[in-house]
Parts: C-alpha cells; structure tokens; sequence
C-alpha cells in the first residue's frame, strides 16, 4: 500500500527575492537579475562574465549550530529554514527529532573557497589554511548534513550531487521515501553557490552566453539565436509530507507530488539523448496515473543551449503525445495563482525545437490541474516530477 505525498511549505533564495511576493513582482518586471562580473576579467581565457549572484546578505546562523555551514549550505540553510516556518513545522522539535523527519538535499558542488585551502596545500605544502570544519563546508553532503544537524534530525539523510539534477533528484527520491512508507517528513531541495570554476566548467564546452555587454539578454533559451547559458546561485526547499500527517495537523497544502520520474541516458556525459529523456517524462506520467493530455503546463530545464533545448523540447513533446503544452520555468506556486511567466528574450523560437506552446510576452493565465517539472543533467541523469493542484 503507497501513501500520499503533499507540499506544506516551500522557500527559495535568489536573485528574484527572498519570498513569494517578492519573486513573483520580479517575475512579472519582465527582467532578469543577471549581471556582468567584472571581476571575472582577471580570468584572461574565459569568455563569460556573466552570472545571477544573489544580490543581499544572507541571515545569520548560531555559530555553534552553523560553524561547518560555507555559503552553499547557508543558502540552503535560509531556504529550509523558511520553508520550515511556511509548514508550521519550525518550532515542532518533538516532530523533528523523533526520526520521521529525514532530510534529502543535494548540489553540484561543496563550498568552493574550502577546496581551494586543500588545493593550496597540495600546491604549497602549507596546511595553515585547513582548520576543524574546512572538509565539513567542503564535502558534497554539506547541505544535507548542516541541516540534519541544524534542526536535530534523526530520520533517514540522502544526499543527491548530481549537477542540474540535484535538487529534483532529492524531491523525487524524498517523495518515494515518504510514498513507500520510511518516513513521514522530508525536506527537500538542493542548493549551488556562485563560483567562477563553475562558469568556467561550461565555457570549455562553449556553453556559456557571451553577451557580456548586454546581460539583460541573457538567457535566451529555445530561441533561434541563443548564445548560451549563465550560472547563478541560490537554494530551494520544498516540506514534503504523508497526506494524513498533514491532515491531522490542520496543515496548508500547497500540492500534491503525483508522479516521478528518472533515469539515465547510459551513453555520454554532457550530450543529452532525447529518447531517454522522454522515457523520464513518460515513467513520471505513468507513475501519476493520468493521462499525458491531463498535463496542463510543463516547467522546462531551458539551457539556452542547441543541444539542450532541442533535446529537451522533442523528448516533452514526443512524452505528452505530441502536444503543443504550455512551457516555460518554475512552477507549483504559479500554478496555485494561476498565472505562468514567460520565457525572457524568447523572440523566435528554434525552428529545430519541438511546436510546443512556449509562453512569452507578458506570461499566460491559466487554469490547470496538473504541471510537470523536468531536469536534465551531466552524466545524462534525467528526472521529471508531476504536481497535483489540491
């Protein structure tokens, strides 16, 4: 016997802002957050300057609590925290230590100036610069340790470092833990700090945007004339929890995960393969147990990149039988207010893409049951996730 799984709370840190209010009235200003660094000039052979830092100070942590947390778990630190509080769960300690409440939390990276102290010493043959807590900020399970240990968990911990999958991952296997019975709460999500190592790992693949002159045209995913992508940093937690434990509560809930979905293209490590991709999308339908038709909007990955658009676009056409679905990004609070933003510098769209509706302009109103969030990353892992308005 499954259970079911519902959201009751959710928080992210970006550049669009620290709560709801303040992403959707970014969304809606129709211009993006990316900037150029001009600090990256000193990095003579990389081509991007361009990057979404998150452009305020983050909230401080009891050091005691928090002295192993680098920025990268900080920001997922901020995002849980507030997503916490969004569920009513954030003074519930009873709750949270009783082992019912695991944690699965993933990034690309560690804390990036932690690794250079240990390159440092392998450079120099100088260790002054690593300390108690320099492999705790560094390790790739640092979010999902810091916040188990922040909140005093004592369920199940996973951790997901799976590049542009990370933190979907995380969602979908959380979602299972609770779905299958092993825990009753999880919090979930992923989080990156911006580094230029990071931009530099796309610019060798000739994957970055170059418009260093002009960042507010950048991104341009599934546009005829794309140049590339840009990094940013942030965090994103979502609550997930077992229907009737919400319930009998009196819990809000904000959705309902329906469908899951992943994958691996099993071929090559930065090339996507659209027949894989579509068969995640295809196991997450069956998985919800609705028809392909039901899916009403679809949250796309958008690389701005040939390859990734392209890919993406055919394998989400070919999954939802050839249908033209809305799509562009984010997704379960736009669905709850019915409106859906659009696709920034999206002014002609790829003719190699798939006819799928992409939303432009100054987004689209619309009323639908169920959307669908898909993620691609290196090592060709694919995972799609379904969503259910409650």
């Amino acid at each position: 016997m499954t259970r079911r799984v519902v959201v009751t709370g959710g928080a992210s840190v970006s550049a669009l802002g620290l709560d709801d209010e303040e992403v959707f009235a970014s969304l809606k200003s129709l211009k993006n957050r990316i900037v150029r660094l001009d600090s990256w000039d000193v990095y003579t052979r990389m081509n991007t300057r361009l990057a979404c830092p998150v452009p305020f100070e983050l909230p401080e942590f009891p050091r005691k609590k928090a002295r192993g947390a680098g920025r990268v778990a900080r920001l997922a630190l901020t995002a849980v925290d507030k997503a916490l509080v969004m569920s009513g769960l954030r003074e519930n300690e009873t709750l949270l230590k009783s082992g019912q409440v695991g944690v699965a939390f993933g990034s690309s990276m560690g804390n990036i100036a932690s690794l250079v102290d240990f390159f440092e010493m392998i450079k120099n043959y100088d260790s002054s610069g690593i300390n108690a807590t320099s492999y705790i900020r560094a390790m790739p399970q640092t979010c999902a340790v810091n916040i188990s240990v922040f909140y005093g968990l004592t369920g199940r911990v996973i951790t997901t470092n799976t590049a542009c999958t990370s933190g979907s991952l995380s969602i979908g296997q959380a979602y299972e833990f609770i779905k299958f019975g092993m825990q009753d709460v999880m919090i979930a999500g992923g989080a990156d700090e911006l580094n230029p190592t990071e931009a530099a790992v796309f610019d060798t693949l000739y994957a970055t945007s170059t418009l260093n002159d002009h960042p507010e045209l950048a991104p341009a995913a599934y546009d005829k004339n794309r140049d590339g992508l840009v990094i940013g940093e942030g965090a994103g937690a979502l609550i997930l929890e077992e229907y009737e434990h919400a319930c009998a509560r009196g819990a809000k809930i904000y959705a309902e995960i329906v469908g899951f979905g992943s994958n691996t293209d099993g071929e090559h490590i930065t090339q996507p393969k659209t027949e894989t991709m579509q068969i995640a999308l295809e196991k997450a339908v069956r998985c919800a147990g609705v028809s392909p038709e039901a899916i009403g909007y679809v949250n796309g990955h958008g690389t701005a990149t040939r390859y990734g658009d392209i890919s993406e676009t055919w394998a989400t056409y070919n999954a939802l039988n050839q249908r033209s679905v809305p799509l562009s990004w984010l997704a379960i609070q736009m669905m709850n207010r019915g409106w859906f933003s659009p696709n920034l510098n999206l002014d002609e769209v790829d003719p190699e893409c798939a006819p799928l509706d992409y939303i432009t302009g100054n987004g689209r109103e619309l009323d639908t049951e169920y959307i669908m969030s898909n993620n691609f990353a290196f090592g060709g892992i694919n995972t799609s996730l379904i969503f259910k308005k409650v």
